[in-house]
């Protein structure tokens, strides 16, 4: 995680071009995962699907916020070492649930799709980069601003509870970024478009592969 802080150091905002669409996800999509993985797997995957679906009939944020965080936080926090053999592995939705475990990363990505695909504006999240300096380690939260300029809100496996930004002493933030761009912690409104998938494999890796999953 440390790496890939320095290496945003480096990089311009980054502007997405894929978004791939968990919605609809088919029997098909869960009967593959329980193949694979095993029929706990396929049940988990189901369950997301059912919360999509739950989400999806909500009408304000403030209701998906919670359901999303508590969902993912009951899943085991495993480092990419252990978890996948490599230093750092950016697991889609369904790798997370599907092999039941996931670090900082693999939570706010979650999340954020969750989040995206029941109806929650893009704008509004942002996939953040912290040092949590409880624990003096790079770390990832995935945060929600209800108006562009205010404070945002935090969503984090660390602490479960979502608290305001100014309550999250323990974070220092890096960089955030959605599906629109990057941005600086000191420059959060202002963007510099550039290209992800040559800047950013992991991301690049990560929508290869669920495009995959999906079928596509």
């Amino acid at each position: 995680m440390y790496r890939m802080v320095a290496s945003f150091l480096m990089l311009p905002c980054v502007v997405w071009a894929l978004s791939p669409s968990y919605k609809g996800l088919s029997d098909r999509v869960i009967e593959a995962v329980a193949s694979r993985y095993g029929s706990e797997a396929g049940v988990r995957v189901s369950r997301w699907r059912d919360l999509l679906i739950s989400l999806s009939n909500e009408k304000e944020d403030e209701q998906k916020l919670p359901a999303s965080n508590d969902f993912f936080n009951a899943i085991p926090w495993v480092f990419d070492p252990e978890h996948w053999g490599v230093e750092d592995y950016w697991a889609t939705p369904i790798e997370m649930l599907a092999t039941n475990g996931g670090d900082c990363e693999d939570f706010s990505i979650a999340k954020y799709f969750t989040l995206k695909e029941t109806g929650v504006d893009i704008s509004k999240l942002r996939i953040t980069y912290v040092k949590a300096l409880d624990y003096n380690l790079a770390h990832m939260v995935l945060a929600y601003y209800a108006e562009p300029d205010g404070e945002p809100v935090i969503l984090d496996n660390i602490k479960g509870e979502i608290l305001p930004a100014s309550k999250r002493t323990d974070l220092l933030p890096v960089y955030s970024f959605n599906g629109d761009g990057l941005w600086s912690a000191r420059a959060r409104s202002q963007g510099i478009k550039g290209s992800p998938m040559k800047s950013l494999p992991q991301w690049r890796n990560m929508h290869e592969r669920i495009e995959k999953e999906l079928g596509g």
